[in-house]
């Protein structure tokens, strides 16, 4: 005879939950984590919040260490929320973040799905939209960039593959020519053609490195190649739902992309950078 795994008693032949029990048990965790993303969202009533976690945990066959998981999946469902229309307001940071320091969390807690990071740079792009300069990057260590002494570093993605379009040419209909006997031991050569030169373009990778965003220019560091590009001299900015892809004002230059995956918020955040 199995045990329910919920309320511990008999579930029958084969069976280790009722039914009833494991509606009763997800119905539960569904309302701890809807009661934690409405007080995220208003910013109020934070002192009762863990004692109605608590309260609906005991009742729903929830341990009380779950309670901390609701309170960070709460927060994670709040920011999905205000993030509706892709900008975090002043006041909607201001409740998330009130909720975060009365909780205790940490950015580990919160980024374990990229939900803190998806915060920051919606904050750093209303700024930016504000016509504001952002101060909120932190790195753990020196940057192998030579900033200008006017720059202001805005953001910084890690692990960027970076491409290059290279144009690849092949050669169709040609022949290797033949050799035709004219006497005993003579031959005479008729000559080959290359055929039509074909060309075909693809974007390849060329290095993985550091992609920093500053008010006035892109840099690029990885193991073969460095770049420092103005913004002023890139004619396009291509976005894609990865990465974005530039087009510098050159004879020679070649489509550039950059894999960030962010690719909504860094062509935004250079396009709005690029105007000031």
């Amino acid at each position: 005879m199995g045990t329910c795994t919920f309320c511990g008693q008999e579930a029958g032949w084969f069976k280790n939950q009722h039914p009833t029990c494991k509606e009763r048990h997800e119905s539960g965790w569904r309302d701890m984590v809807t009661a934690a993303k409405q007080t995220a969202i208003t910013g109020s009533k934070l002192d009762l919040l863990r004692a109605d976690l608590s309260k609906l945990a005991r009742s729903n066959f929830h341990s009380p260490e779950e309670v901390k998981s609701a309170l960070i999946q709460g927060w994670e469902a709040a920011l999905e929320s205000v993030l509706d229309d892709k900008v975090l307001s002043r006041e909607e940071e201001g409740h998330l973040m009130t909720y975060v320091n009365h909780f205790g969390l940490s950015r580990a807690d919160l980024n374990a799905h990229g939900a803190y990071g998806r915060a920051a740079m919606s904050a750093v792009l209303r700024e930016v939209l504000d016509g504001n300069l952002p101060s909120r990057v932190q790195v753990d260590s020196p940057l192998p960039f030579n900033f200008q002494k006017t720059e202001s570093l805005v953001w910084v993605f890690q692990n960027v593959p970076y491409l290059e379009e290279r144009v690849r040419r092949t050669y169709v209909g040609g022949s290797h020519g033949v050799s035709v006997r004219i006497a005993k031991g003579v031959y005479y050569r008729i000559g080959a053609f290359r055929g039509q030169p074909v060309e075909t373009s693809q974007m390849e990778r060329v290095d993985t490195g550091l992609l920093a965003i500053t008010n006035k220019h892109l840099y690029f560091g990885g193991s073969k190649r460095s770049l420092r590009i103005p913004y002023s001299k890139i004619v396009t900015f291509t976005p894609y739902s990865d990465g974005l892809g530039i087009c510098r004002d050159a004879a020679t230059a070649r489509p550039q992309c950059f894999i960030t995956g962010e690719g909504w918020f860094i062509y935004n955040l250079v396009m709005n950078l690029a105007k000031h």
